[in-house]
Order: structure tokens, then sequence, then C-alpha cells
């Protein structure tokens, strides 16, 4: 049976997703449970597969992953969460034997959060619009070699959270890099460093010196979208990874807390 978990994690907290050897990845740390448990004895056989490998620092609140095992009861998130750390299962779907969690995705949608230290939102918005549709991302990538750099952008939204402001992209597929530097494009024209004019002529023709990508920890895959698999959650599981979000919510609440108090007493 072919089984697909939903999975989020730190990415903080691991060297990207795909695993090496002899540092910790999320790819990593499942594949030992599911070895330890024996939901899967090889890789290949199991024919396991990811629907985004997110570089170092990247965390995710829906990615996915999907395997073969003939064990498909040990797969309940109640199970696996028990044994995972920073990687929290939320939901699981029995998928046909082709499935493959990257090519059968119809889109990703990626969250950035900035905080807002000057941020001219409407410039901001504006300048969203520039990337919206099909383009030549070659300037806002890491390319690797012989790679299609053209990609289309379906939706970029922008909210605010109080002083955070939330960038969300939706695209079929991003390369190396795109979403993070394409955030940079965006604070840099919100910035007024850069104009409207400037990110389309970098859309068109190839520049000498590419723009940086945004820091990693601020950004998370938020969702893989799919048609026709629907991930069911484990109540017992959720409420288990609630907890866990919420403690380490307080922690870092409280910690911004005393930050803050140090940056108005100096």
């Amino acid at each position: 049976m072919r089984i697909a978990l939903k999975i989020a994690y730190d990415g903080t907290r691991f060297y990207g997703f795909q695993r090496q050897p002899d540092l910790r990845t999320v790819e990593g740390d499942i594949i030992k449970v599911l070895k330890k448990l024996r939901i899967i004895e090889d890789v290949r056989e199991a024919n396991f597969k990811g629907a985004s490998r997110t570089d170092r620092g990247v965390s995710a609140f829906g990615n996915v992953i999907a395997f073969d095992t003939v064990k498909p009861e040990l797969t309940e998130p109640r199970i696996l969460n028990h044994h995972l750390r920073d990687i929290w299962i939320l939901g699981k779907a029995e998928v046909p034997e082709d499935f493959h969690p990257r090519f059968w995705a119809k889109n990703k949608i990626y969250r950035y959060y900035l905080f807002d230290d000057g941020i001219d939102v409407t410039k901001l918005k504006a300048c969203a619009k520039v990337f919206l549709g099909e383009h030549d991302f070659s300037n806002f990538a890491h390319l690797e070699e012989f790679k299609n750099p053209v990609r289309e952008v379906n939706r970029i939204d922008v909210f605010s959270r109080g002083r955070i402001i939330v960038v969300e992209i939706e695209g079929k597929s991003f390369l190396w890099e795109m979403a993070r530097r394409i955030i940079t494009a965006l604070k840099l024209c919100s910035l007024g460093v850069l104009s409207i004019k400037d990110v389309e002529l970098m859309l068109k023709e190839k520049v000498g010196k590419k723009l940086p990508p945004a820091p990693p920890e601020n950004l998370v895959l938020w969702e893989v979208v799919y048609e026709g698999i629907k991930f069911k959650k484990d109540a017992y599981a959720i409420e288990k990874v609630k907890r866990e979000f919420l403690e380490g919510f307080r922690k870092y609440l409280t910690k911004s807390a005393i930050l803050e108090d140090w940056l108005i007493s100096l």
C-alpha cells in the first residue's frame, strides 16, 4: 500500500530536507523512524519521495512525503509523532501506487514573514503584481545546469499581522531560492531602493549581479495542493501537536518581550 503523509517541521533544527551523510536532515530523521518501526526496510524499494526538498533553515507546515509499506497500520500520526522530534505528522492519506508527491502537485504555497521596519505595504503590493504570470526567473534563482528558468506565479497576497507582514506566494513549481529572491526584490521595492521598472527589467534581461535571497528562517512551505487527495487528520495527534506549538509560542513570545524591554531601556 502507498501512504502519503502531510508533515510540518522546524527547518532551523535541520540541515535541509534532503538526507546527507553525518548531518541531521528532515528526510533522514523520518527514514530512521520508518526503518526503526519496520514500516519500510529499504528506501528505494519503498519508493520514498518528497514533494519539496526545502533548503537549510526553511520550515514547512504542509510538505508531503510518500512511500510503500506492508504495515500501513503503523503509519498513524499518533504513532509516528511519538518517535519524531521537531517534525510533526499532520495528516495521512492512502494514495495510488504511482503517486509522486512532487509531480502530482497542482500548486505550492509559500509564506514569508517580514518584520515591518518601515516597509511601504502599498509599494510592496504594487511590485508583487509584476511577478504574476509566466516569466523567465533566471535573475531570481540559483539555477542548476540545464534547468528551465521559466516558471508561473499564480498569486501573491500580502497581509499584516501586527508588526509582521506576511507574503504568500503560490505557483506550480519554484526554482532554487526563487521565493526568497522574490522577497528580496519586494522588500527593496517597498523601501524605494528598487523601482517597479527595475524589477520588470530583471524579468526580461539578464543582469550581471543577482539579488541575494532573503534569510531562509522566515520562509515556510505552507501547503502543497493536490486534486483528489485528502489527508485524514488524527484528532489525538493534532491535540498533541497543538500543545507543542503552544509551548514554543509562549517561549518565543516571552523572549521577544524581554528583548523589547532591553531595547526600550537602552
